[in-house]
């Protein structure tokens, strides 16, 4: 029968090999173009500072 040092060591196994997996697919070249994306998406609403500055300007206009 296993004792608990073999499962523990199983375990050890297993999570190595599920870091092994999640790091190969984070830096896999296929998912670089969906990860540059997605870290561009914080800025996807930001409003130019060009407009940002005419829209501040045409409003105090009276």
């Amino acid at each position: 029968m296993m004792d608990i040092g073999t499962i523990r060591g199983i375990g050890t196994v297993v999570v190595f090999i599920a870091f092994i997996g999640v790091v190969l697919w984070a830096y896999s070249a296929r998912r670089k173009d969906s990860f540059d994306e997605a870290a561009n998406l914080p800025f996807a609403d930001d409003v130019p500072a060009t407009t940002r500055d005419e829209q501040a300007s045409g409003s105090n206009k009276e």
